[in-house]
């Protein structure tokens, strides 16, 4: 264990291979001033949260804030974007392991989002390994050998452009603690990159290019700005040299895009639909109210309304302020086994992107490499430039009653079981260190497991009516929960066992769905047992 350091940061973990590149007397004196610089703001803001919460809980209903209305009728822009980050039509993400990296580098997507956020679980070696990883890709330098196949990998030449999305305020980093408190997280991972790699990426003139995630207002949006500001006093940069994406994922951040978008003017790269976050968003948020009960979740598609909605009028905010407006995740994995039911998720896929082309999106995730041929064809039959921001959306009219409209449909014992397959499944794994799992055709991050337990929660808070015309309740799920667990039991043989972690994955499933109190994040008590089960 390292000694507490005299600027009162201390390091609380055992050595990783690496961790002299990225924990300098320098870097961490960095991680120090932001810390006293903004620990206590991310603190309040967190707290207004939960005061939010409260008014919401109590009935107060959401709505476009009359304090920023000037704002919203204002006639402004955000600052030009650098040449290289004009075109991002097909983006890819993943987590921070070194081949993951140089594949999605190397995959010939315009742009790879590494994230230390919802698709890595953030135990200390992956924090670290992953720093490093990025540290020596910036660098051109990354190399990785699989030791069971004994495969070489490397960078190519040409790669995509590096953006990176820190952990959300809400997450402490518990191994860095500033006067015996946790760092937040979100200053540890955006610290610890900018510090060692933004001088050399300026010079190559590709970055520091950020994405943000799980912002609930433009208060949170004016933190992250001051944040920029000062790193870049910090480093001798001019204001504006960062520039950063808002993901536009929790509901309350839908009724702010353009004051998110004003706030970080001189920084913005524009906003992105995060799809899966919304909707847990919308469970979430509205958890209280039996009027917003949900249905199963594959019936909420992008074309219930509410999606609909706030997919165009983030297109019509960006155009109008000359920011990118990026589509959502396409989650499919090629299915190699079954070439029909490959054709028919592709042309899923095929059929979102052409919405969102459509629409006026200047680009689009995928989550494999497999799909960035198909999104590349649409976006490129439909968008000749490297974007279409010149597309107004004057056409689209959205008010506060659409953004909350509740999505039709019904809710099932079929969703009920998918629902606690994907979630314990999600929660092993993640407690086993991997925060980006396959499951039935589907590349899983913990969004989806978030929807997946906030469902099976509002379900029983509620007393939802299944398909079968009986109603869900606690003993009824449990007993659900028990077949479940069994099936995979049967399905994993002695692997379900073996290294891993399906008690302590379905205790928690089982404890977030029946509380009597809502947890804000599944990530924050599975941080505990994370903790407990990896050091």
């Amino acid at each position: 264990m390292r000694p507490i350091e005299p600027t009162t940061l201390s390091i609380r973990a055992p050595r990783i291979e690496g961790d002299e590149i990225i924990l300098t007397p320098e870097a961490r004196l960095f991680l120090a001033e932001l810390g006293h610089a903004f620990s206590p703001k991310v603190s309040e803001l967190l707290e207004r949260r939960r005061r939010i919460q409260e008014r919401l809980d109590s009935g107060v209903l959401f709505d476009f804030l009359p304090e920023t209305k000037a704002i919203r009728d204002g006639e402004w822009t955000v600052a030009d974007v650098p040449h290289s980050l004009r075109d991002r039509r097909v983006e890819i993400t993943g987590p921070v392991d070194r081949k993951m990296i140089i594949n999605a580098l190397n995959s010939g997507a315009n742009v790879f989002m590494a994230d230390f956020e919802d698709s890595s679980a953030p135990t200390w070696a992956n924090l670290i390994t992953g720093q490093v990883a990025l540290y020596e890709a910036v660098r051109g330098s990354l190399r990785h050998e699989d030791a069971s196949s004994g495969k070489h990998y490397s960078l190519n030449e040409q790669v995509a452009s590096l953006m990176v999305r820190p952990r959300g305020l809400h997450l402490p980093e518990r191994h860095i603690e500033l006067n015996g408190r946790p760092l937040p997280a979100a200053l540890v991972d955006f610290g610890l990159f900018f510090f060692h790699n933004a001088r050399v990426q300026v010079e190559r003139g590709v970055g520091p290019w950020f994405y943000l995630p799980k912002l609930e207002s433009h208060l949170e949006a004016r933190l992250w700005n001051d944040v920029f500001l000062f790193a870049q006093q910090a480093l001798g940069m001019p204001p504006g040299t960062v520039k950063a994406t808002v993901l536009i994922e929790t509901l309350p951040a839908a009724f702010e895009m353009d004051e998110i978008l004003y706030e970080l003017r001189q920084h913005s790269a524009g906003l992105n639909c995060g799809r899966w976050d919304y909707i847990f968003s919308f469970i979430k948020k509205l958890r209280r109210d039996p009027a917003c009960v949900l249905p199963d979740r594959d019936q909420i598609t992008m074309k219930q309304h509410f999606l609909r909605s706030y997919t165009q009028l983030l297109v019509k905010t960006c155009h109008r302020r000359k920011a990118h407006a990026m589509g959502g995740m396409a989650a499919f994995i090629p299915i190699k086994s079954d070439p029909e039911q490959n054709r028919l998720a592709l042309d899923k896929v095929r059929a979102d992107k052409q919405r969102e082309v459509e629409d006026g999106h200047d680009g689009t995730w995928v989550a494999h490499p497999g799909l960035i041929q198909v999104a590349r064809e649409i976006f490129d039959a439909h968008m000749p430039g490297p974007n279409q921001i010149e597309r107004q959306r004057d056409d689209v009219s959205v008010s506060a009653p659409d953004l909350l409209r509740v999505p039709e449909g019904s809710r099932t014992e079929v969703g009920l079981r998918h629902n606690i397959r994907v979630g314990v499944q999600y929660i092993e794994a993640w407690l086993r260190g991997l925060g980006c799992v396959p499951l039935y055709n589907l590349m899983e991050d913990a969004a989806t497991a978030e929807i997946s337990r906030s469902q099976v929660w509002q379900w029983l808070r509620h007393r939802a009516v299944l398909d079968d015309g009986q109603v869900l309740t606690p003993e009824r799920f449990r007993q659900v929960l028990d077949e479940e667990m069994h099936a995979l039991r049967v399905m994993l043989g002695a692997a379900y066992v073996d290294g891993h972690r399906f008690s302590e994955a379905r205790e928690l499933f089982e404890r977030l769905s029946t509380s009597e109190a809502f947890e804000e994040f599944l990530t924050l008590p599975a941080y505990d047992l994370l903790l407990n089960l990896t050091e």
